[in-house]
Formats: structure tokens, C-alpha cells, sequence
């Protein structure tokens, strides 16, 4: 770990170097691009990652209301490039999110993962800035092929993003930007075979549909299988993907999106472990390929969404937009578990019992956003007003059994799929949840100097839920319904930032962000807990150098989340009196760092803790599966010289402090690790290349996730090998 980050200290502080005295700027080739037919991709293309063979971006698609400048937002943001999305063989959101500066990922099957920002775990998912849900448990997280880049702001974004009455959390905020439709005809498409049985297929083909070039298509598929490391956890997903868009007049462009995926998994839900007494517990030292479940495991998930953008581009250089996103979803999933400790009795060494989960779940939300973003001129300098309004909505039914216990007891040591039962379910349990919202944003951008920028907004926000649950009695047939209501009128979110420009090529910057989190807890009274709320207060250095071709930042963050529900003496019974604290620093280089040499580099230090809560959380930490040292680095240099010019060299390491789960009084720790992948590739001539690729080089045992001495314990994966071939015409 130290030498890992040492080494990221030393790339870091080369990067920093001034521009004029750097050897990119003076042998940088000179790149001429064929004329094509602008009009409504113009704004596209100032956004667009493909194409570029870059690892950074000079242009951010979140925290604002449209594309801005990545200087120009006070906050710590990471762009996933087209690029390294490709590079690093980054088919799914959380391959992306355990490569991406600051994340941390609690490892499921591939696709239901938990994605952590700050301590905080996302609970959405923005696709062109507009919002559906994220859930590990249901699996809805995206196959990136569909994608140009993906976008992450660390910490809260409540101006645009909802202040977490329906998403936008303190932790953070992803958007994906969905591949346009483009004037240019083009057919690329990719192959990759793996280690245990890998097969992914991507094609992607579009062009324009008139000779005008008015109006464009663009259509991707891929189909994504894998047995895994494990025996007995297949995991399958295909996408399909389209778009068209029209330019109804040279400055005015309708998109219109639609996309389904699914997914077919045979879940696996960790390892359980030891129990060793006095709040102990051990990770087990089992084969790698150790497997609990049951035959009938299974899980199947399926999406559909549809997204539709009018945008109208203000001859000042603003914009008007009106986007709608539908998203309709189903899940169905029963599959078994380990359900308790590792037995070390002598007459019952290895024994652990068993339960399973099984569910019926149906997901339908929509997500709207008008807006207007203008500049103007006042006391000789130009500013910029953003003022729009959005509304979401989120409707759910679960369906789900009352009673989940498996009979029998099993033995870690000779484990057999086939000897768990296959109960019989009854799904009588229903929840039913409507939560709506809908808010009023502003955003002023105002430039008192040349070299100084200040953004104030503030955003208004209703909200109204109202989670219905009615249980059966299996055996009388009586029903017992709960309501439980809540409802929130016009709360105010603030929002403060301040950019000052040090040099041409360095910005310093501040800013504030308010947090409101609705609660579902009740107080003795039976009344819902007012919101959570809170503010992080972040500031940071940002440069960018070498015309743009490389990118660096530090940041320092601190959020302060106020009245969390805290449990009384009495069963149900919460009072809003907890408060967490989360605090650290985050770097970042991306970019060119001289002729075919790019880098992406990110280190995090994150502390949280308890500063009120129980007597025995004072002062622990909030998020102990978050390391407090977190640490990604991925490097490639295509040769220059004329013998190996066509051929490439990367590598990377991913490294991580130690990190623990303390769950029903047992303390289950993984230490520090570091896992190392590398890779060699060849360019055959403009339409063919491939690549190969070693991930987890050393061959690394380690955990890459802790969770009880029950389950959640998963390994991470050993070496494996890839191989990648990618046609382009």
C-alpha cells in the first residue's frame, strides 16, 4: 500500500508541472478531422468522449443544469471516460464505480453491487441528468454500452438533483450520457473472451438518414456471459439500445431514446464466518471457489426506459430544454443463503443453517425537467442565470413471503447444492409506495472580475409518500394494513460556491451544499421524524494544463448529517437526535501526460464517524466498510517509435486500506490489499486492434467485501485473464 502511494504521490506531483515547460505542448500531433454536418450535434459534441483517446474531460454533465466547464464546478467530480471505459474493459456500472477515485464498491454479483460515495450508499442512477432509481438488491444497475461517459460529483447535489426526497443523497450523484445519435456512418464492434467462460459481444452502428444529415440513428447491442469464479453463479445480461434524432431548425433538436436490458443470475450471497467470542469474528481460509446457495437460486431482472429531449440553443449561447425519462421495471428473485456462524464445537465443526429471500417486484417512474440557462451582460462582465423546474415520481409493489427459513444444517466442508429444499413460497406479504416530488431551482452564475465566479441557488421542494403494507395471516386469512404517510411542503435547499482563478491555468474553490433526507422512522406519538438534513462544506484546488489534454484537483470535504433517527428504549420508537460526521481529502490527475501517454490516477482519505448516536457508537465510525485509504491508478503509453508504433503497454493497481463490519456485536475485518492488472495491445491497421489483459496479476487472496459471520463475505476474484478484439469501420 505505501509503495502504491507513493508512487501515486510522484505521478501526481509531475503532473502539476507547468504546461510551458512540459514536451506535450510542442510535440503533440496535429489532429484533421473530415467536415461533417454540425447543427444539433454541436452540443453533443462538446460533451462527447468517444473518439478523443482520453482518459479526462474538460467538459462535466453533472452538478449543473447543462454542460459546464469541469473547472468551474466547486466540487470534486470524475469523468469515465469513453475511453478508459473501453481500455479497462469496464462492461458494467460496478466495474466502472471500483476504478473510479473516492468509490467504494460492496461486492454482490456482478450488477448488484452497492455503490458507496462518502460513506453514503447512491441509491439513483441519472441518465441525461435525469432520474430513475439504483438498487443492488434488484439489480437495476446499467450494462455501460449504451454510454459516451459517466459522470460522478462526490457529495450532495441537492440544487439539481431533488435534496434526497428521491435520490441525491449526501454521497453523491452518477449520470450516464447515452451514446447520440451521430451524421457519421459507423460500425464498431467488439469481442472479448475470458477466464472462466467470459463472453461479451458489443456492436454499435449509426448515421444519418437523409443526405442533409437532419436526421440521425444510432442503434447498440450487447449480450455479456459469465460463470464465474464460483461454481453455480452464472450471470447473464443483454442490452438493446436506440436513438434518433431530428433538427427541427438550425438550433433546435429533438432526441428521442429507448433501451431494454435483463439479466439472468444465479445469485450468491457471500460466505458466512467465525464467531470467535468476545465481539471477534473470523473470515473463513476456504477455497476460493466455495459456493452457498441452492440449485434453485435465481434471479431475473428486466427494464425498459424511454427518454425524449427537446433542446432549443439561445443565439447568446444558452439553452432551453424540456426532457422526460420513463422507466418501467420488473424483478423476480428466491435464492438461498447462509444464515448463521461457522460452528467450532468439535462434534460440529463446520455446521452453519441456511435461509433464502425471494421477491416479486414491480418498479414504474418518471422523471421530468424544464429549463432555462441564459448569459448576461451587466457592469461590463458576462454572467449566467439557470432557472427550471422538475418532478419525479416513483411508483413500487413488493410482493414477499412473511417466513424464509430453510430446515436442515449443512457443513462448509462438504457442502452439496442439491441437499437444500426447495420450499414452497407464499408471497403474502404486499408493499405498495408512491413517492412523488416535484421543485423550483435557480442558479446564478455572476463574474464580479475576470478571475472570480460566484454561484449562488437555491432550490424549493414538495414531496409526498405514502408506503401502504398489508400482510395475510397464512393460517386465519385476516389482513393487517399499515399506512404510513409523509409529506413535505416547499423546503428550501441553499446552495454557495466561489471559483477564483489563481492563474490561467489553476482555480481555487469553495463551496456549500444543504442536505434533506425525508425519514420513515416514527416518534412516540406516531408521528413520521422531521428530514435529516445537514451541509458539506468542500474546498480545492483544480487545474487543468497542456491545452486541456490533462486535468488534476485536490479537494477537502466535510459533511455534517443532522438528526438521524435514533432508537429509543422503547420497541419502533426513534427520536431525531443522531449526527454523523465525514470528513477527508481527495486527488486526482487525468489525462495526457505527454504523447501517447495517458493516466488516471485518483487517491481518497475518508473518517467518518458518530459524534451522537448510542452510547457505544460515540466517536466509532459510520461507514466502517469505507477505507480510510482508497486508491486507483491505471496508466497506458502507445510507443512512438517507428518499430512499435502500433503497439500499446498499460497497467494499474487498485489499493485499499483495512476495513471492518461490526454486525450483532461481531467484528468482521478485512486488511489493507492491493491487487495489480496489466495489459498488452496491438493496432493492426485504422479498423482492427486487440488487447490483452491479466487482472489481479499477483494472484491476491483477499476479501473484497465483509459483512456478518452469516453472510456477505465475498472473495475477491483471483488472476484472470482477457482477450479483446475491436473492429471499427
Amino acid at each position: 500500500m505505501r509503495a502504491a502511494l507513493l508512487a501515486s504521490s510522484a505521478l501526481a506531483t509531475a503532473c502539476l508541472m507547468d504546461a510551458s515547460v512540459h514536451p506535450l505542448r510542442a510535440q503533440e500531433n496535429t489532429v484533421t478531422l473530415d467536415t461533417v454536418n454540425v447543427q444539433g450535434e454541436a452540443a453533443n459534441w462538446a460533451v462527447l468522449t468517444e473518439g478523443r483517446d482520453s482518459y479526462t474531460a474538460a467538459v462535466t454533465t453533472t452538478g449543473t443544469g447543462g454542460p459546464t466547464a469541469w473547472k468551474e464546478i466547486p466540487q470534486s467530480i470524475t469523468t469515465v471516460t469513453s475511453q478508459r471505459i473501453q481500455d479497462q474493459n469496464l462492461s458494467q456500472l460496478d466495474d466502472a464505480m471500483r476504478k473510479t477515485t473516492g468509490m467504494v464498491v460492496l461486492t454482490n454479483d456482478q450488477g448488484r453491487s452497492s455503490i458507496v460515495s462518502r460513506g453514503y450508499e447512491i441509491d439513483q442512477m441519472l441518465v441525461n441528468g435525469l432520474y430513475a432509481p439504483l438498487s443492488s438488491i434488484y439489480g437495476t444497475q446499467p450494462d455501460l454500452a449504451i454510454f459516451d461517459r459517466v459522470d460522478v460529483l462526490k457529495g450532495p447535489a441537492g440544487l439539481f438533483y431533488g435534496g434526497a426526497a428521491i435520490g441525491g443523497g449526501p454521497g453523491g450523484v452518477i449520470n450516464g450520457v447515452l451514446k447520440p445519435a451521430t451524421s457519421n456512418y459507423t460500425l464498431n464492434g467488439d469481442l472479448t473472451y475470458g477466464s472462466w467462460d467470459f463472453t461479451r459481444a458489443e456492436v454499435d452502428a449509426g448515421g444519418k438518414l437523409n443526405e442533409a444529415g437532419t436526421v440521425r440513428a444510432r442503434i447498440v447491442g450487447a449480450f455479456q456471459s459469465k460463470d464465474g469464479f464460483l461454481p453455480n453463479n452464472d450471470n447473464q445480461v443483454w442490452v438493446g439500445y436506440g436513438t434518433l434524432a431530428f433538427d427541427i431548425t438550425d438550433n433546435t433538436t429533438l432526441s428521442l431514446y429507448a433501451w431494454h436490458q435483463e439479466r439472468d443470475v444465479q445469485p450468491f450471497n457471500g460466505l458466512p464466518g467465525i464467531n470467535l467470542g468476545g465481539g471477534v469474528g473470523q473470515l473463513l481460509n476456504v477455497s476460493r471457489s466455495t459456493y452457498v446457495g441452492a440449485t434453485w437460486n435465481d434471479f431475473h431482472n428486466e427494464s425498459t426506459d424511454y427518454l425524449a429531449e427537446l433542446v432549443h440553443r439561445l443565439d447568446n449561447g444558452g439553452e432551453a430544454k424540456i426532457s422526460a425519462r420513463y422507466s418501467d421495471r420488473y424483478v423476480d428473485y428466491r435464492y438461498a443463503f447462509g444464515a448463521s456462524a461457522i460452528s467450532t464445537a468439535p462434534a460440529t465443526y463446520g455446521n452453519f443453517s441456511m435461509q433464502y429471500t425471494a421477491a416479486k417486484y414491480w418498479e414504474t417512474s418518471l422523471a421530468a425537467d424544464a429549463h432555462i440557462s441564459t448569459p448576461f451582460e451587466l457592469f461590463g462582465q458576462s454572467h449566467n442565470l439557470t432557472v427550471g423546474a422538475d418532478y419525479r415520481q416513483v411508483e413500487t409493489s413488493l410482493f414477499a413471503p412473511t417466513s424464509t427459513s430453510l430446515t436442515g444444517t449443512y457443513n462448509i466442508n462438504n457442502f452439496n447444492i442439491y441437499s437444500v429444499p426447495n420450499p414452497t413460497t407464499l408471497y403474502n406479504r404486499d408493499t405498495e409506495t408512491d413517492p412523488s416530488q416535484w421543485g423550483l431551482y435557480s442558479q446564478l452564475k455572476i463574474n464580479p472580475l475576470d478571475q472570480l465566479h460566484v454561484l449562488l441557488g437555491g432550490r424549493l421542494s414538495w414531496y409526498d409518500n405514502t408506503s401502504t403494507v398489508t400482510t395475510a395471516n397464512t393460517s386465519s386469512g385476516a389482513r393487517t394494513v399499515t399506512n404510513t404517510p409523509i409529506g413535505i411542503d416547499g423546503k428550501f435547499t441553499p446552495y454557495a460556491g466561489l471559483v477564483v482563478d489563481l492563474t490561467p491555468n489553476v482555480s481555487a474553490y469553495g463551496s456549500y451544499t444543504g442536505i434533506f433526507v425525508p425519514q420513515t422512522e416514527l416518534d412516540a406519538s406516531g408521528n413520521t421524524l422531521d428530514p435529516r438534513e445537514g451541509y458539506q462544506y468542500e474546498v480545492g484546488l483544480k487545474g487543468t494544463f497542456l491545452d486541456g489534454a490533462l486535468n488534476t484537483s485536490a479537494a477537502l470535504f466535510l459533511i455534517h448529517d443532522n438528526n438521524r433517527a435514533l432508537a429509543t428504549n422503547v420497541a419502533s420508537v426513534y427520536v431525531p437526535a443522531g449526527e454523523v460526521e465525514v470528513q477527508g481529502a481527495e486527488f486526482e490527475v487525468s489525462g495526457k501526460l505527454a504523447p501517447g501517454w495517458e493516466v488516471y490516477a485518483g487517491y481518497t482519505y475518508t473518517d467518518t464517524k458518530y459524534l451522537t448516536a448510542s452510547a457505544s457508537q460515540v466517536n466509532t465510525a459510520f461507514s466502517t466498510y469505507t477505507p480510510k485509504d482508497n486508491l486507483n491508478i491505471w496508466t497506458k503509453y502507445e510507443f512512438q517509435n517507428p518499430t512499435l508504433r502500433n503497439a500499446w503497454i498499460a497497467g494499474g493497481v487498485k489499493a485499499v486500506s483495512s476495513f471492518y463490519v461490526t454486525n450483532a456485536g461481531v467484528t468482521m475485518t478485512q486488511g489493507a490489499y492491493q491487487v495489480w492488472d496489466a495489459q498488452l495491445g496491438y493496432k493492426f491497421n485504422d479498423h482492427l486492434k486487440a488487447s490483452f489483459t491479466v487482472t489481479n496479476l499477483f494472484d491476491e487472496v483477499y476479501y473484497s467485501r465483509v459483512g456478518s459471520t452469516a453472510l456477505f463475505n465475498f472473495y475477491g476474484e483471483p488472476r484472470a485473464f482477457w482477450l479483446k478484439v475491436s473492429g471499427t469501420y
